[in-house]
């Protein structure tokens, strides 16, 4: 693949990117990712500042390429985080859940690259005019933290390409060479693929969700607890419970005791499958087994290319 925006902002060989996913991205998956050639990312939110330093001191041992940092804007101890990223030398920081303004100045001034993650052309506007080098678009389909405005990815990259100048990364239902291919058509230089990276030898989720995630049906996930903060879930107990209290008209206070606290490491990082919360994508009803990541980072970019070529042979050439 030639050179684009993304790869040489990076410096990967493949404009494919691995979600910073709470509780799943570790030092070892983001390792696997960078050195098969795309972007590996540490997913630091759900990491207390002397946790993400060990992740950061293993990281830079198992790989000599690049790799990012997750920052989500409302981690409690986010000062402690970019300590930790500037002491670290960490090139490349994808920031989320908050104002792009507050901290990318700083990170810029320090040579380290910012994308932010936003999910309407709104965010896409305000992370361009904060300075940040590219911006992830993230569409509804996508797992854990979502839009409230439940805009599709398909709609969303066409929309956010057309607003922006600099370079576009899509997220959201990605899974394949083929959603990769999808995406570039659409405007995107680059994707973000989470859920098929929960899938893996090397995510740090727990093998009871990695088993649940490749056994998730068609429709066995949905968007809820708008009220809150809109996460996707797959439809377990803890789901159907939620699903009780909007019944019989819980109030916002009702949902925030429902949830309480600690319900996605519960289940994505030690295997509740029943109390805890299963954040995954609409993508998963099509993720069927747990490969190494470089298996499934060779995997996208075989089949993107494959279907790059069957798009440009003449049974798609119409005139």
């Amino acid at each position: 693949m030639s050179q684009n925006r993304i790869t040489q902002l990076l410096g990967v060989r493949y404009p494919l990117i691995q979600a910073g996913m709470i509780w799943c991205s570790g030092y070892k998956l983001a390792a696997a990712v960078s050195n098969a050639g795309g972007l590996g990312i540490i997913g630091s939110g759900s990491m207390y500042p002397d946790v993400l330093d060990d992740h950061l001191q293993k990281c830079k041992k198992a790989t000599d390429k690049p790799f990012a940092v997750n920052l989500p804007m409302i981690y409690p101890d986010i000062d402690k985080h970019i300590e930790l990223v500037l002491k670290h030398k960490v090139p490349i920081v994808f920031t989320s859940a908050g104002n792009p303004k507050t901290w990318t100045a700083i990170l810029k001034a320090e040579g380290i690259k910012v994308v932010h993650v936003v999910a309407s052309v709104k965010f896409a506007l305000k992370a361009q005019e904060a300075g940040v080098d590219a911006v992830v678009a993230e569409g509804f389909e996508a797992g854990g933290h979502n839009g409230a405005d439940e805009t599709t990815t398909l709609t969303l990259i066409p929309a956010v390409k057309k607003a922006i100048e600099i370079p576009l990364i899509a997220a959201g239902g990605i899974a394949t060479g083929r959603g990769m291919l999808a995406a570039m058509a659409l405007g995107a230089e680059g994707v973000q693929i989470g859920s098929r990276f929960v899938a893996s030898d090397e995510s740090s989720a727990h093998e009871n969700f990695k088993k649940t995630v490749i056994n998730t049906a068609d429709g066995g996930t949905q968007l809820t607890l708008k009220e809150l903060t809109p996460v996707r879930l797959i439809k377990n107990e803890f789901y159907q419970k939620v699903q009780k209290a909007y019944t019989e008209g819980a109030s916002v206070e009702d949902l925030k005791n429902l949830l309480g606290r600690g319900r996605a490491k519960k289940g994505m990082f030690e295997g509740d499958l029943i109390e805890g919360e299963l954040e995954i994508g609409q993508i998963a009803s099509i993720i069927k087994e747990i490969k190494p990541a470089a298996k499934i980072v060779e995997e996208i970019m075989a089949e993107y290319h494959e279907a790059l070529q069957q798009l440009t042979s003449s049974q798609y050439q119409f005139k």
